[in-house]
């Protein structure tokens, strides 16, 4: 059973998740990439570039989260929040519209990390 303080927190983290990602529709990249002289194509295979759904959705995506915890507290905290960190991305991943691109080169590992440093710092 989920608790309303439980509830709460995970809204935050998933606020702070959602307000924090770089995202852009598939016309604004184009735009940027025709502005750096580069195809389309070769833009998002220079970036990784895929659907924000998809990124927040990856393996590697929470494999990299955990990676940051890991050389941050250690091994048994980041396998802890694991399934935490799985859970916040793919509720993440769910709010996403259809159309938002993002790239897996991106602060995500670091801006979960830090907001699950400050969320364990509250409780």
């Amino acid at each position: 059973m989920t608790t309303p303080l439980i509830a709460s927190a995970q809204a935050e983290l998933l606020a702070g998740i959602v307000n924090g990602l770089c995202t852009r529709t598939l016309a604004q990249f184009a735009a940027e990439s025709r502005l750096d002289g580069e195809s389309l194509v070769d833009a998002v295979e220079r970036y990784e570039v895929d659907y924000a759904w998809q990124v927040l959705g990856a393996g590697r995506t929470c494999e990299a989260v955990v990676a940051r915890l890991q050389s941050e507290f250690g091994l048994p905290v980041a396998e802890a929040f694991q399934p935490a960190v799985a859970e916040a991305l793919q509720l993440a991943a769910a709010q996403q519209p259809s159309d938002l691109l993002m790239s897996f080169d991106n602060d995500l590992p670091e801006l979960i990390a830090g907001l699950l440093r400050a969320h364990g710092a509250a409780a």
